[in-house]
């Protein structure tokens, strides 16, 4: 795939035209699909500095003189799911159901639910002031443009996604341009509430990484907008932790031809084998990442906090690094556990299965980091329940869980018996980022041996293929 071809020419000729070429930039997430491999071209950005002279006493104060230049990429971001933390309307699979989806109505096994705990939550929303349902969507000057744009590595979010009281605005927003991995990771590799907790291959490392950490960031010198990057500012990539389906997804053929290798034995493997089920071998390569967490441990003064392993707000964790995948079929779709949905009576509960088989439509094998949790359920209603944790009452302060699942109630409109217990549930994450180089990927004895990383059985052979002489 060929950069866009930009010359200095472009910053020529006042305001209009240098945002014209911003823009420009921010359309390579609407290319065809090429063979070959992409290389980021120059990113050219309007040097704001001499735009702001005086202080900005707030966030929202920054906003609107961004406003006075950018109205319409402010409505653009408003429709996204990055602004409403919902997506566009789907089905849900297995059921009749239609529902739009996202981090403001879904239940989790690492924090739970944001419904009745927005202020924590809310740090990393792009907006300011979300501290309960009542937040002003339609207010524009509620946007957050410094969170994504800042470059004077300052400026950060405190509860409510307030920015923090020592925040240099000016400094700020004489600065924004290009979202830098930083910019991005200050969410994303954050997520779950503390770093690497989420995600098992998103973490500081990729801030400045080198090309073992990953091979288009660390040697190409990606940043994460050159393959996340959308028209309208709604940035491309699907999780199936807030979504079903693979709408407005990224694959590794929109850039690279679908058969790559020159060699028909590994090509023949692209049509069943994810690309990163080979070439991410490992994930939380340097970081450790959060592989389990037990709620039911929490609230016990007795033991020291120490955030790898216990902490009496959240209680029991285990972290894991350099990480194998646990592989799965997967066609780009999940079932999706729903706040009520009565759980299993037997076995970990389910809330995001990938769906996907052998010989299924679209199914490819594919490597995930499986979190693994005990949570609060309702013991009579057999459901999941979402605890008020943080503020007045919630189980951070008093420590008492009946107390936080009825205040949740009101939040929530979930039924609650006054009877609870604690179950286990699994979550799944797609691995895609911590590509390493082509001599580091998996060799075949990595799959076809005895040794095996693959559960041949799980994935629904009934010995390893290969010796069966049928391709997966």
């Amino acid at each position: 795939m060929r950069p866009f071809n930009r010359t200095s020419g472009l910053l020529i000729g006042g305001l209009a035209t240098a945002l014209a070429a911003a823009l420009l930039w921010w359309s390579t997430g609407s290319r065809a699909a090429e063979a070959g491999p992409y290389r980021p071209g120059p990113r050219p950005h309007l040097d704001h500095s001499a735009f702001f002279t005086k202080a900005f006493k707030s966030g929202p104060e920054v906003t609107k003189a961004c406003l006075q230049c950018h109205e319409q990429e402010a409505h653009d971001l408003h429709g996204t799911p990055h602004w409403q933390w919902l997506g566009e309307e789907e089905q849900v699979p297995g059921t009749d159901r239609r529902l739009r989806m996202g981090k403001k109505n879904l239940i989790n096994n690492f924090c739970i639910s944001i419904q009745g705990n927005w202020d924590g939550c809310t740090k990393c929303h792009a907006g300011y002031g979300w501290k309960d349902a009542q937040f002003d969507f339609d207010d524009l000057t509620q946007m957050d443009c410094l969170v994504c744009h800042d470059q004077s590595g300052t400026y950060a979010k405190t509860k409510a996604g307030w920015p923090r009281k020592d925040a240099d605005l000016l400094a700020a927003a004489k600065s924004v341009g290009t979202p830098t991995r930083a910019a991005c990771g200050s969410c994303h590799t954050y997520g779950g509430g503390g770093l690497a907790v989420k995600h098992g291959d998103l973490d500081t490392t990729l801030d400045h990484p080198d090309e073992l950490d990953d091979i288009h960031m660390g040697r190409a010198g990606f940043l994460c907008v050159d393959c996340h990057g959308g028209q309208g500012h709604n940035i491309r990539g699907k999780a199936i932790a807030v979504s079903t389906n693979a709408d407005n997804g990224i694959s590794c053929t929109n850039c690279h031809a679908a058969e790559p290798h020159g060699d028909e034995r590994i090509d023949a493997h692209t049509a069943r084998v994810a690309c990163q089920s080979c070439h991410i071998p490992f994930f939380a390569i340097s970081i450790p990442t959060k592989m389990w967490w037990d709620w039911s441990k929490a609230g016990d003064d007795s033991r020291q906090d120490d955030i790898h392993h216990y902490l009496k707000i959240k209680g029991e964790f285990r972290y894991d690094s350099h990480v194998t995948p646990e592989y799965y079929w997967f066609d780009g779709t999940a079932d999706r556990y729903l706040l009520g949905d009565r759980i299993p009576e037997e076995g970990p509960v389910p809330i995001n299965r990938p769906r996907g088989a052998n010989r299924g439509p679209g199914a490819k094998i594919w490597p995930f980091k499986v979190h693994r949790a005990k949570q609060p359920f309702d013991t009579e209603h057999r459901t999941l329940l979402a605890p008020i944790t943080a503020g007045e009452g919630g189980f951070w302060s008093d420590f008492d869980w009946d107390q936080a699942f009825r205040l949740a109630v009101k939040h929530t409109g979930l039924a609650y018996s006054g009877h609870y217990g604690f179950v286990e549930s699994e979550m799944y994450w797609p691995i895609n980022h911590m590509v390493q180089p082509k001599d580091r990927a998996l060799r075949c004895v990595d799959c076809h041996s005895p040794q095996s990383r693959l559960d041949w059985q799980a994935l629904g052979y009934p010995t390893d293929p290969m010796h069966e002489g049928v391709r997966p």
